[in-house]
């Protein structure tokens, strides 16, 4: 397939491996977060949290915390009844035709306590400190019931209800495909592979907690909002609207540097209104900064799935239909998005291979959990997993190899575009050579030696590979704001948030080579939903992809106003004006003007700006092979990454140096689910696992070096080629390691599955049982 990229002019930034212009800052500790803010009066707050998972409870006392030292201020779910609730989106009727009711979360818990964190009073004092011995104060009555936190047990006929009005704890139904052909395809194939499976539950454990400063101008009548986000706009619409009823225009959102938000920092907490309804009343700053522990129990948390899949096929091992039975677990109530994330899983779930027919049943269910949303890759590293591992398992049944029964069912180059049984439209890939590119590069075919040294030092070695794609970028578009100074730099607006993926350096490239200056005379601005007049925030990989192309095509307008500035001034054709180093030239000739110069003699302050808004009409599809290594050793039941190698086409690069450090992270990520993390409660919704004492996190001793190779298609759907790169290695990484987990175990003991994480002691239990 041959598509033609497209092309820049010689002094284009973009595809350059330009440094991160911001790290000097970040390193020398200049980075200015949420909890690094201070304001004269300021004061601090602490949320009281429910213990126990599922109870009826009611606030007998507040009076001795009222009067304790410091404390200026008690809220309870009485004292802000004229609030709104915390609103979810994203609920599609169901297979009857209705479409169930949303159990949204209240700014505090009214009557009913239904999660371990579930927030029920907000203490404001002059200190922290003093706000937690308040809290202490605080009388509450819990009449506490039976929990369920196990989504085939909440199911079941007499389980405990999450939601007691309501019956059962379906949360929701759902269903795609045909399943009235598929089942005549499963009746009539010559083979059927089955596979069950659990996607562990994840928390995300950013660097910076969350944090948020409410302030109120009484004179105004306005809220001032800083918080660290993925996108200011999203939450103040929220909280103004859906908390407040009010404008939006009266909620002044601010987000500063932010320590990592990976999906769980774009949706609204209860932290967010509370601290502005108390600023309000106070007539104070006030201030909540979440501990880690606060972190685990109530910022929403990732995956969680219980899953059944079957996949038809052929005498020759080709795929017929596939047929999958998904459990989501939604938590205790329906988060901002949670409900739509295993829909975005759904409409991947074939993957890269031409599957004719699909049957897919999905059950929302309420368990007494911390509720689940969008986590890295949101939905698509479920279904990856999902099709990668029911592939091999089909490659064992019918004697092929992993690559063999991936190159007789890939969607071929000349089927393109394609839309698979999920709706998706895939506009290029070229997924057997990017295949056959990633086995070169990891020495597929020296595997059997490296096993023979493995079998000689006692260890167990497995290989695996996963080929994943995933939609991003999504139809939609990202506007972006340029402006010249007088000083001759370039100010950016535009509202994705960075949340260290390096934005202020990939914006610059967009824009400086165009305009013919160095990266570090472009200022990117994000985060002020009063400067910015619009944002879809970042999320879903669209920020370079529908953002950058934005950027780029207002750089070439502005560029053709510079020019048109610098002609008057310099009595010559626009056409003959050249940008370089900060100046306007003549080409050909030594006569120039700088566009300091230009900045402060330009008539009309018009002349300075441009806007661009790139639309895109359909998602962008990366997509890639990881190969992954692993060695088992039998005495302990460790499991060591010992080679991963990937090959990526994710259309045009960027930055090399943004890129690979957005894959790393990624791959990381995904073999953290794969062998370490996982978050777990007890019969009574405990959890376990609330401490980095009790959840494992992958540390840099844990991973050999990432192989990273590209053989790009630039995408035909993105005015650039650009298809996104933020989410993809995640979704990779972790059916290759668990690929090569299974590779392992079923050469060694003829076992094809084990749960994830592949802790030592799950390992140790499976082979020695």
């Amino acid at each position: 397939m041959n598509v033609a990229p497209p092309k820049f002019g010689s002094k284009s930034l973009i595809g350059a491996s330009v440094h991160r212009k911001e790290d000097d800052g970040f390193i020398r500790g200049k980075g200015r977060y949420t909890s690094d803010i201070r304001i004269d009066g300021m004061l601090e707050a602490f949320v009281l949290r429910s213990p126990i998972a599922n109870a009826a409870y009611k606030v007998t006392s507040v009076e001795e915390a009222r009067n304790a030292p410091g404390v200026h201020l008690i809220l309870t779910a009485d004292d802000i009844a004229d609030l709104g609730t915390l609103t979810a989106v994203g609920m599609r009727p169901g297979p009857d035709g209705e479409t169930a009711p949303f159990r949204p979360i209240p700014v505090l818990a009214k009557d009913r306590v239904r999660h371990v964190g579930d927030a029920v009073a907000f203490i404001v004092a002059d200190t922290l400190d003093q706000a937690k011995d308040a809290a202490e104060l605080i009388e509450v009555d819990y009449d506490s019931s039976d929990a369920v936190v196990d989504v085939t047990a909440a199911l079941q006929d007499g389980a405990p209800l999450v939601w007691p009005e309501a019956g059962s704890n379906t949360a929701y139904l759902g269903a795609a495909g045909d399943a009235e052909k598929a089942k005549q395809v499963f009746d009539g194939a010559a083979h059927v592979t089955k596979v069950d499976f659990i996607q562990n539950r994840l928390v995300s454990n950013y660097m910076e907690t969350r944090a948020a400063i409410g302030e109120y101008d009484a004179d105004r009548k306005r809220f001032t909002l800083t918080c660290g986000s993925q996108g200011v706009h999203g939450q103040r619409n929220m909280i103004a609207k859906g908390v407040f009823g009010i404008e939006a225009e009266d909620l002044h959102v601010v987000t500063p540097d932010v320590g990592g938000g990976f999906g769980p920092k774009g949706f609204v907490y209860r932290e967010y209104p509370l601290v502005l309804e108390a600023a309000k009343r106070l007539g104070k700053p006030v201030r909540w900064v979440g501990e880690r522990t606060e972190h685990f129990l109530v910022d929403n948390h990732g995956r969680a799935n219980t899953v059944h899949a079957e996949m038809a096929m052929d005498e020759n091992g080709r795929f017929l239909a596939i047929r999958i039975n998904l459990l989501a677990d939604m938590g205790a109530y329906t988060h901002q998005f949670g409900v739509a994330i295993p829909w975005f899983g759904a409409a991947m779930a074939t993957g890269v291979y031409d599957i004719p027919v699909l049957d897919f049943h999905l059950t929302g269910v309420f368990t007494n959990t911390t509720p689940v949303d969008a986590y890295r890759g949101a939905g698509r590293p479920e279904a990856a997993f999902l099709i990668e591992k029911l592939v091999d398992q089909c490659a064992r049944e019918m004697k092929l190899t992993p690559d063999e029964i991936r190159r007789r069912n890939f969607i071929k180059p000349e089927q393109f575009p394609y839309k698979t049984q999920g709706g998706r439209v895939y506009d290029v890939g070229e997924f057997e050579a990017c295949m056959e590119q990633s086995m070169k590069d990891a020495d597929w075919d020296g595997f059997e030696k490296r096993l023979e040294a493995s079998k000689a030092d006692g260890k167990l070695r497995g290989i695996g590979m996963s080929y994943y794609i995933e939609a991003c970028a999504f139809a939609g578009s990202e506007p972006a704001y340029l402006q010249l100074l007088d000083d001759g730099t370039i100010t950016m607006d535009i509202g994705t948030q960075s949340n260290g993926q390096g934005h202020a350096t990939a914006y610059a490239q967009f824009v400086a080579g165009t305009l013919g200056l160095d990266v570090e005379k472009v200022r990117v601005i994000q985060g002020d939903s009063d400067r910015i007049p619009t944002g879809g925030g970042t999320g879903g990989s669209r920020s370079i992809p529908l953002g950058g192309v934005s950027a780029y095509y207002a750089s070439e307008e502005l560029a053709k106003k510079i020019k048109k500035l610098a002609a008057d001034e310099l009595e010559a054709s626009p056409d003959d004006i050249e940008l370089a180093d900060g100046e306007a030239v003549v080409a050909g000739t030594d006569r120039s003007v700088t566009l300091a110069e230009l900045a402060r003699k330009a008539p009309d302050p018009t002349d300075l700006k441009a806007m661009a808004e790139f639309k895109q009409d359909e998602a962008t599809y990366p997509n890639g092979c990881h190969i992954c290594e692993v060695e088992i050793d039998p005495a302990t039941g460790v499991t060591e990454v010992v080679s991963y190698s990937i090959v990526d086409d994710y259309g045009l690069t960027v930055n090399p140096i943004l890129l690979g450090g957005q894959v790393h992270g990624g791959v990381v990520q995904g073999i953290g689910q794969a062998l370490y993390e996982g978050a777990v409660y007890d019969e009574s919704g405990q959890l376990l696992t609330a401490t980095f004492m009790d959840y494992i996190m992958p540390h840099a001793d844990h991973f050999p070096e990432i192989k990273f190779n590209t053989r790009h298609v630039p995408s035909t759907t993105n005015a650039l080629g650009i298809k996104g790169a933020g989410e993809a290695a995640t979704i990779g990484a972790t059916p290759a390691v668990m690929n090569a987990v299974f590779d392992a175990l079923w050469r060694a003991k003829g076992i094809s599955h084990i749960e994830m994480p592949v802790t030592p002691s799950n390992m140790w239990a499976v082979l020695n049982s």
